[in-house]
């Protein structure tokens, strides 16, 4: 791994070293800084010096110390055990380090990312005389109970099968296929490495025209997103974006789930890494850890391993998405990434730009929101990357700078209201502010699988919401008394949409997750209901004797009376809710 190039450190600035006395250095270089070995990356090359970002605490380093090149970039490993696994920014195995050396990590901690010594049974799927090509599968792993980890031919890599071991097994590190590419002789096990800036190849990306299904309804209906695409959860503090991705992890159609803390407080990373390993995954009954990665990297942590950890998120989800999964990562918060950009960059002496970010902050974000995607692998399978970035704008603020940028790079933005989370009102999406690109991409799909008028049903929606927004400034100035009863009808029922439809409960049983065609059907029965009281209105029924029947409470509770999995029911409510407006018409025109 190590050569003899090595320089010497000459200046240190927090986690930035300034290196003299070797040219040979390369840009995004990892290196071993100081005598403890501090893992390190080049982040600029200039003729008399170089400079290094340092992934641990710089505490203690003296200028003299030796940096050492490793000839290659920041990489991490890829191969069986990394599902259910807690990892810091730069992949090192949290619970392992806790149990060997305590619960901080020491400076220059050398720990094995994934164990060397587990053994697993492989099951062998390449034999003597086979050609392969990248990304072909050459053995199955059972990883979890949930996840069938596929051994893959590293990217770049071809050729004919010489040698291949039998079912057995073996650890990560021994060889069991013999790939001759030309007149070279590749060993491989069942583990590769990749280095984490650079993006997976694929064979071509697919249209994004599948629904990521969250189980959320005000995100399903109103805001959808689509499998490999790109959405932000931006929100002030008490928002709710945590437990929104949290609801996520847990109910979102993916097959893997990586979930990247970065930056966040200590006591929050700590309420996801107890919380995580004891979920149930719905889908399964098993443990949700058993397709889950987490990846903890705590405000306390070194600023520099914030950006890393990003990087290392989205590498383990495109070596998933490789073998034909769809994975969603959730970045909690991409800010703090950002953040860290802004200290780096300032103790590097750049020019700063906007509140004090660097001028590539925009590069930086659309690197890693452009690594999402639904893709054909070059193993003939379709898998996906969909990223969920949580922005914690100060104060709330969407105009700041981060909030701006990633709003360029995702088309599907869930704008979080303070004013919502103060009234309870979960998930505290405001239906104003945010928007889904994807809709139109993904109405086929609805109208297939969930009903041929969904997407009409939701406009409805949709335009009742925007004009309860207008009627509310207007009640604002003047009151609701004045109202004609047409408006009056509008803001009932748009608040039975709100409370009924667009409030959820992550504590209930029926109401944490729900399924599309209950989705469709919650709807039906709403705008049902409103375009027959919208007749009686008409006739001159005042809208306080339909709010008196209580058939506005019976909308509104259809989220708990309702079994997800009796569809059945909405019949006999719609039925119920037609017979009482029978009964009032009736009484009226008396």
């Amino acid at each position: 791994m190590e050569n003899s190039s090595h320089g010497t450190i000459y200046g240190i600035n927090g986690p930035v070293i300034k290196v003299r006395g070797n040219h040979a250095f390369q840009m995004y270089e990892m290196v071993l800084v100081g005598h403890d070995k501090l893992i390190g990356e080049v982040i600029r090359v200039f003729e008399t010096e170089t400079i290094v970002q340092v992934y641990e605490n710089t505490t203690g380093l003296k200028p003299g110390e030796p940096v050492i090149s490793t000839g290659k970039p920041l990489t991490i490993k890829l191969g069986p055990g990394i599902i259910g696994n807690i990892f810091d920014g730069i992949e090192r195995p949290l619970v392992k380090i806790a149990e060997n050396t305590g619960i901080f990590i020491k400076r220059g901690s050398v720990m094995d990312n994934l164990d060397r010594d587990k053994l697993w049974h492989v099951r062998m799927l390449a034999k003597p005389g086979d050609y392969v090509n990248q990304g072909e599968f050459i053995a199955e792993v059972r990883e979890t109970e949930s996840v069938i980890h596929k051994i893959m031919v590293p990217p770049g890599i071809k050729g004919e099968v010489i040698e291949a071991v039998g079912d057995g097994e073996y650890n990560i590190d021994q060889t069991i296929v013999k790939v001759r590419d030309g007149k070279t002789l590749h060993s491989l096990s069942l583990v590769q490495e990749w280095p984490v800036r650079e993006p997976r190849p694929y064979y071509h990306r697919l249209p994004l025209d599948i629904p990521l299904i969250t189980g959320q309804r005000v995100i399903d209906t109103l805001f959808p997103m689509a499998k490999g695409g790109a959405a932000a959860i931006p929100g002030g503090f008490g928002t709710g974006k945590t437990l929104t991705q949290h609801q996520l992890a847990k109910w979102a159609n993916a097959d893997i789930i990586v979930y990247v803390g970065c930056g966040e407080r200590g006591n929050e990373i700590t309420e996801v890494l107890e919380d995580f390993p004891k979920l149930v995954d719905p889908r399964t009954g098993r443990p949700l850890m058993e397709r889950t990665v987490l990846i903890g990297n705590t405000s306390n942590m070194p600023v520099a391993a914030r950006e890393a950890s990003i990087y290392t998120g989205i590498t383990l989800a495109e070596y998933y998405r490789d073998m034909g999964y769809d994975v969603a990562i959730m970045a909690d918060s991409t800010s703090r990434w950002a953040e860290a950009l802004r200290e780096i960059s300032g103790r590097l002496e750049e020019m700063p730009a906007e509140e004090g970010f660097p001028a590539y902050l925009p590069s930086r974000l659309s690197e890693f929101y452009e690594r999402a995607g639904r893709v054909e692998n070059f193993n003939k399978t379709q898998g996906s990357v969909s990223i969920i970035g949580a922005v914690s704008p100060q104060g709330g603020d969407f105009s700041e700078p981060v909030t701006q940028n990633t709003k360029r790079f995702v088309r599907c933005f869930w704008a979080l209201d303070k004013a919502l989370a103060y009234t309870r009102h979960y998930p505290a999406i405001n239906w104003t502010n945010s928007y889904s690109e994807y809709s139109q991409d993904l109405s086929e799909w609805y109208s297939v699988n969930a009903h041929p008028e969904f997407m009409d049903k939701k406009a409805k929606i949709s335009r009742i919401l925007q004009e309860e927004e207008k009627l509310l400034d207007i009640v604002k100035l003047i009151g609701s008394d004045i109202l004609p009863d047409e408006q009056k009808l509008v803001l009932e029922t748009a608040r039975a949409i709100r409370q009924g439809f667009l409030q959820q409960n992550a504590y209930h049983e029926q109401d944490t997750y729900v399924p599309v065609k209950k989705q469709y059907l919650m709807m039906d029965s709403i705008l049902r209901f409103y375009e027959k009281a919208v007749k009686l209105v008409s006739i001159g029924v005042p809208v306080s004797v339909i709010r008196k029947s209580g058939a506005f409470e019976e909308l509104t509770r259809i989220k708990y009376n309702i079994p997800n999995d009796d569809f059945g029911a909405f019949e006999d409510l719609n039925g119920r809710l037609e017979k009482t407006l029978e009964e009032i018409e009736a009484e009226y025109r008396k």
